[in-house]
């Protein structure tokens, strides 16, 4: 039987990379994407390279267009194999911890937490139709506690509060998932992409989206004796 994936916020950069790798390992994804006309735009180019994609209309923060995502998966599909909850923002205006606004820090809970909750739980249903379905939340290395708390690391230099503190969330998340999951089959993990030549991560890296998207692959294609309840980087496991 067919596997299905849903990537959400695929229609560009990382969560495109991770759709098309699913793509040619024979899944049919559907691309996740709050503009369906964009959504669209990435589904034909991956058709075109040979890969079953369909477009999906999913704004996260919006339980209207979550429900109705689930019970379209639902009705046309039957069951979904993989979750990928790619979409997330950094909000505009995020900063450090004396100069974040509260607005700010909202929105990136909205979208990257909140959102990400209401995608998943909507698509427990179809996901428990699957005989081992996984779902991979992705994550960052500006979410450990390790790396941004020591000084010697790049990371610690970073400010951005709404979205570093919201991914830490995410992981959290992740591991309580797990939890309440385990023995059922499903695996839940965390995916930190790296940073990538992105919109969201800026141009100024040679690392592609594909390289960020292959952490989380691995993770959608794990085995049944897999991990689960983990963070991982392209390097192993991320360091808390």
């Amino acid at each position: 039987m067919n596997q299905v994936a849903l990537i959400t916020g695929a229609n560009k950069g990382i969560g495109k990379e991770i759709a098309r790798q699913l793509g040619e390992a024979g899944y049919t994804v559907l691309i996740g994407s709050r503009d369906h006309a964009r959504g669209e735009l990435a589904a034909k180019g991956l058709v075109a390279d040979g890969i079953k994609a369909e477009t999906i209309q999913l704004e996260v923060t919006d339980p209207v267009s979550v429900r109705q995502a689930a019970a379209r998966i639902a009705a046309e599909h039957g069951r979904l194999d993989v979750l990928v909850n790619n979409a997330a923002i950094i909000p505009d205006g995020d900063a450090g911890v004396t100069e974040v606004a509260a607005d700010v820090l909202r929105a990136g809970f909205e979208t990257n937490v909140i959102g990400l909750i209401e995608v998943t739980t909507a698509l427990l249903p179809v996901l428990r139709k699957a005989p081992a379905a996984r779902i991979v939340n992705l994550s960052t290395s500006l979410a450990s506690f390790t790396l941004v708390g020591d000084p010697e690391s790049r990371m610690s230099t970073v400010r951005t509060l709404g979205y570093n503190s919201s991914k830490v969330a995410v992981n959290m998340v992740t591991v309580m998932l797990a939890n309440e999951l385990r023995g059922s089959g499903i695996l839940v993990n965390a995916a930190d992409p790296g940073k990538c030549a992105t919109e969201m991560g800026g141009w100024d890296t040679a690392r592609t989206p594909a390289q960020g998207a292959a952490v989380a692959v691995q993770l959608a294609t794990l085995a049944a004796d897999g991990p689960t309840g983990q963070v991982h980087a392209e390097s192993g496991r991320l360091p808390w």
